[in-house]
């Protein structure tokens, strides 16, 4: 598979699976002994079916939920996309109960692929945004002492 095509099967798994919700389509981008090496929040397994279980907790929390790739790079058997990740917080999500809030927060994916499906993740989400987003957790100026 050529790097054009990595960087393709990158932007479809994208728009299927995570603005369109299309979970079913899981097994065509991941391969069966897929590794997930991202920290996942407790109760999440590690393969394939954990993607899809994010996924759908994330979709089940912000319904309007849209992932834009805002720069892809491509070398050898590895995929880097560096996304804003955005919807409204209608669902509990993380132990924080639906706010109504807006957010908006980046994402970095390295995916390798090998055989036209996805073998191995490793992502960084700005967690720590997000929550200050839902006012989880004080944004910067705000409370503390």
């Amino acid at each position: 598979m050529s790097i054009e095509q990595s960087k393709a099967l990158v932007r479809q798994m994208v728009e299927e699976m995570f603005n369109r919700g299309n979970l079913s389509r899981a097994e065509e981008f991941l391969a069966p002994d897929f590794v997930e090496h991202e920290e996942l929040p407790p109760g999440i397994p590690r393969g394939r079916e954990g993607v899809k279980q994010l996924t759908a907790t994330l979709r089940s929390a912000f319904p309007d939920f849209h992932a834009t790739i805002d720069d892809i790079v491509a070398e050898g058997d590895k995929v880097v996309i560096r996304q804003t990740w955005s919807g409204t917080h209608k669902g509990e999500f993380m132990g924080v109960p639906p706010t109504g809030r807006r957010v908006s927060f980046g994402v970095i994916d390295i995916i390798r692929v090998d055989g036209g499906k996805f073998v191995e993740h490793w992502g960084q989400m700005d967690n720590m945004s997000m929550m200050q987003q839902l006012g989880a957790i004080p944004a910067p100026g705000q409370g503390g002492g």
